[in-house]
């Protein structure tokens, strides 16, 4: 099985506002860039299409460690998941999941592959995670002059 490194982030200029997402995916010497935007949508929204769209990008089974700064993303797909699918995507206070469409995809995504979350502290000294930022950033950036 290919070992995969999967790299995101997302940003939104103004919560909700307009979003970025990008992510980096490294196998050996090769490296991927992915970016894409929404015109309105939340930072949140963007952490999870990052990491769908990196992994759907992966054309089979692979190993993959996922390295996010989105404790949201990280808890969420390795903790929280399983209590919603159970509660029937209800969370422990009975109110509605949040972003239910983009943890489904994450969800089925995820189980296409062998995963490792791993969470890093964003603005800081992960030079990939700060690479996707600026990615996403301008990617968000592109959608509010667009406006």
């Amino acid at each position: 099985m290919k070992k995969v490194q999967l790299i995101t982030d997302g940003a939104c200029i103004g919560n909700p506002g307009p979003g970025g997402w990008a992510c980096v995916l490294r196998f050996g010497q090769l490296d991927k860039e992915m970016w894409g935007a929404e015109p309105q949508t939340t930072n949140n929204r963007m952490e999870l299409t990052a990491a769908v769209r990196g992994l759907e990008a992966l054309k089979e089974a692979c190993d993959v460690e996922i390295v996010t700064d989105s404790e949201y993303v990280k808890n969420g797909i390795t903790k929280w998941i399983l209590g919603w699918k159970r509660n029937g995507w209800r969370k422990a206070d009975k109110s509605p999941v949040l972003n239910k469409d983009l943890w489904q995809e994450l969800d089925f995504q995820d189980g296409r592959h062998t995963t490792k979350w791993t969470w890093t502290k964003g603005h800081a000294s992960h030079i990939d995670n700060n690479r996707c930022d600026e990615l996403a950033t301008a990617a968000a950036r592109s959608q509010s002059k667009s406006s």
